[in-house]
């Protein structure tokens, strides 16, 4: 028996109409088949465009194709919200293309799976903001009026990859939330994200489900197992004095965020602190919240701001986890703090009387004179095997300092073999 091939098809787009080419990005996505791939070739391209349906939008470079998205929502929106036909949009690859100016995201990827966002420049997009709100924004972007939805938002996106994109000066850098469908086992990788000014760099936070109603009321899709690797991530959030290098945020009733791994990054000179776990609200009978097994891994954190407001650290700091409910399962290893005050800040409710520890620090690099661990709730710490700066210990004349509730002993007497 012969089974019939399944054959995709090459388009192209110029703004000049070269030969059999398309004029504008929007007519080739139009005339493209699901699996087809589209070579754009330099040039401004003034769109919003859309992608209802699997294919690969392909520039010919990130800086010399461009996608100028001035008064328009997006630059590149790939729409898999609403009803049959375009549920669920997988499978789209987008590669090549400064994107830029846009009102809200510069590439929204909203009810997707599969998607590839990469070798991407995206930048001075959602910078509408109006008295700390953003004008316009569609009703499914739930908690987003002080950022706009950022430079690049996977919303309610699985099994997708944002590798290799130079995120800068847009509101926010890039953002993973629920609104839409459950955010989860995402890949964001490679990037350098840097100088957003009003909100973080990375963001992986539950916000509450708009457009597609959640099946238990109340309670948000959620926000988990999610990797962010290998990335750059710094001087976000100065011009309003509001964004972490990466971020974890469950922050009210039903929210959901666990799992998530921060692994191998360089957070630096950020407005808040390297990194930041919140969450701020919970109501009696409302929805519960999770907030569990985030962990921070390797990652170089240098020279961050102060958290601030109810989640406010005494001074700079590399990372801060703040919690009204208890958070549990928080992993801290192998990281290396420089030029903060307080390495690591936690403050979360006990999970009952004699409770083990609910965050586990090991194998960290503290520097000289800060304060290493800085424990400010009624849970406990285990911060055992850490390198205090020196090997008599922490709180030892020239070493870091912890607070109580840090169980300490026994410490690193020289760096960890993989800092020296």
């Amino acid at each position: 028996m012969l089974c019939p091939a399944a054959f995709s098809a090459a388009w192209c787009v110029n703004p000049h109409r070269h030969s059999v080419c398309k004029s504008t990005i929007a007519e080739a996505v139009a005339a493209a088949s699901p699996g087809d791939t589209i070579h754009v070739a330099r040039g401004i391209y003034r769109e919003d465009v859309v992608i209802l349906k699997p294919l690969s939008l392909i520039g010919e470079g990130r800086y010399t194709t461009i996608i100028d998205a001035t008064g328009k929502p997006n630059g590149i929106f790939i729409n898999g919200i609403g009803a049959s036909p375009n549920a669920g949009v997988t499978d789209v690859t987008i590669s090549g293309f400064t994107v830029e100016n846009a009102n809200f995201e510069g590439i929204l990827a909203a009810s997707t799976d599969g998607v590839t966002i990469a070798s991407n420049f995206v930048t001075n997009n959602n910078l509408s903001l109006s008295s700390g709100k953003c004008p316009g924004i569609p009703d499914f972007e739930t908690n987003e009026g002080m950022d706009c939805g950022e430079g690049i938002h996977l919303m309610g996106a699985a099994h997708s990859v944002v590798a290799k994109n130079i995120v800068e000066r847009n509101a926010g850098g890039i953002l993973i939330t629920d609104e839409t469908g459950p955010n989860h086992d995402n890949l964001i990788t490679g990037n350098i994200v840097e100088w957003n000014g009003y909100a973080c760099g990375i963001t992986m936070a539950s916000h509450p489900a708009a457009v597609l109603a959640h099946p238990v009321g109340g309670m948000n899709f959620g926000v988990f197992h999610n990797t962010v690797s290998q990335n750059r991530s710094g001087f976000n959030g100065l011009s309003s004095g509001g964004g972490a290098g990466a971020g974890v945020f469950a922050p009210g009733p039903g929210a959901q965020a666990y799992g998530n791994v921060i692994i191998d990054n360089t957070l630096v000179g950020n407005g808040l602190p390297g990194v930041a776990m919140h969450n701020h609200a919970s109501v009696p009978g409302a929805p519960p919240i999770t907030f569990r097994d985030n962990s921070v891994i390797g990652n170089h954190i240098r020279g961050n701001g102060a958290d601030t407001e109810d989640a406010a650290t005494a001074g700079p700091t590399g990372i801060n986890i703040y919690s009204v409910v208890p958070v549990t399962g928080i992993v801290i290893a192998n990281n290396v703090i420089e030029d903060e005050a307080i390495d690591v800040s936690f403050k979360s409710a006990a999970t009952g009387t004699n409770p083990a520890p609910q965050l586990q620090a090991h194998l960290n690099t503290f520097e000289r004179h800060a304060i290493g661990i800085s424990n400010l709730g009624g849970a406990t710490v285990d911060g055992t095997l850490n390198w205090w700066g020196c090997p008599s210990g922490p709180g030892k004349h020239g070493c870091a300092s912890a607070t109580t509730g840090v169980l300490f002993t026994p410490w690193l007497t020289t760096p960890p073999d993989w800092e020296r």
